[in-house]
């Protein structure tokens, strides 16, 4: 397969849908049947095309690797082990994340359609990119859409050097009848472990406040974690809020992990093959939590999505700080990529380029830029 793409500054431009089917090709070459390929490679293109390329293409190599290394199933059998109306318990047989994200939120929507809410914990899967994608998935049905999914340990808690939690982002979803939805999908710590390899890659420094070194110091090297640094939680330190994001970070993980039996903390096992799987763990791989809230369960529709455009247009009415740009809504810097990144191509830097070829050559795949 060729790929015809625009070299500008030293970065790649590539087309969306070019892209996604390369990346297709790429996940069936690993194993993969077509469908779930698929599946794996929208959601990368996701990422990338609303601005979060530490979750887009460069995590095609982490991926590879882990299923080289026997870490992920290709052919995984998805399946229901627990449910009630509107419950269920998910196991991923170690699946590619996108994949098993992407069947538990199908199934919490289909709960909701009959019992007004639907609520899905998942365990024994893996990294699945970014939250916003699935609880997305609720909003063609008028619902309300919430994703979230512990992850590597990587993050420490207050007033401490163990790195025992991770990222841990929630991403939660709601209709509207005529703007653009409210879509607030973060993490509940300052910067994701994707951000910091991409600083690295681009020879840049981390703001302080984000990262501590491994004596707990404050430090600015995005490879921090590499030295046996940690991330810190949201607010950074006390006198920040820090306590608050350690909170916000460990419900994430609860909900994730102990509800449907995967791995908490620092027993998730970590999504690159050169760290070893921890010797003790406390579930199955690594989980993920979802629901679906049909509006009409609580009011008409219409009506819901009518209030909920007057609370949008109440919030961009804010008056602005002087040389601030103006209030914005959840939702509105990623949509506005997605809607530039699908008109002029999505950027690859030269580095996540090189990695994305290298897996293409070991495939017999021939290379992006060719």
């Amino acid at each position: 397969m060729v790929i015809f793409v625009l070299t500008k500054n030293k970065t790649t431009m590539v087309n969306h849908v070019k892209l996604k089917q390369y990346i297709t090709t790429l996940f069936e070459r690993m194993g993969c049947s077509t469908t779930d390929a698929e599946s794996v490679a929208e959601l990368l293109v996701a990422a990338e095309l609303r601005g979060i390329p530490s979750h887009g293409v460069m995590r095609v190599k982490d991926y590879y690797q882990m299923v080289a290394a026997n870490r992920i199933n290709t052919k995984p059998t998805v399946k229901v082990v627990h449910e009630t109306p509107s419950t269920a318990t998910v196991d991923g047989d170690n699946a590619l994340g996108p994949i098993v994200g992407k069947f538990s939120m199908k199934l919490a929507i289909e709960k909701a359609k009959v019992a007004g809410t639907g609520w899905v914990a998942t365990r024994n899967s893996n990294h699945y990119g970014i939250a916003g994608y699935y609880s997305m998935m609720a909003l063609e049905h008028d619902m309300i859409g919430i994703s979230m999914t512990n992850a590597n340990p990587l993050v420490v808690p207050t007033f401490s050097t163990s790195k025992f939690l991770g990222t841990n982002p929630i991403a939660i979803a709601i209709p509207t009848e005529k703007h653009p939805p409210f879509v607030a999908d973060f993490a509940t710590a300052p910067i994701a472990r994707g951000k910091l390899a991409l600083m690295a890659k681009k020879g840049q420094k981390a703001p302080i406040g984000l990262v501590q070194d491994e004596n707990g110091h404050p430090t600015n090297d995005p490879d921090t974690l590499v030295h046996g640094g940690g991330i810190l939680t949201l607010g950074g330190d006390v006198e920040h809020g820090g306590h608050k994001g350690y909170c916000l970070t460990s419900i994430v993980d609860i909900f994730s992990s102990v509800l449907g039996g995967a791995n908490f903390g620092p027993f998730v096992p970590p999504q690159v093959p050169y760290l070893p799987i921890p010797d003790k763990k406390v579930g199955d791989g690594l989980g993920h939590f979802f629901g679906a809230i049909r509006i009409d369960a609580f009011r008409p529709a219409k009506e819901f999505k009518l209030i909920m455009d007057k609370w949008i247009e109440t919030f961009r009415n804010a008056s602005s700080i002087e040389g601030q740009p103006n209030v914005m809504i959840p939702g509105d810097p990623e949509r506005k990529n997605e809607e530039k990144f699908s008109k002029e191509g999505i950027s690859i830097i030269p580095q996540v380029l090189t990695d994305l070829n290298e897996v293409a050559q070991k495939l017999g795949v021939e290379p992006l830029n060719q």
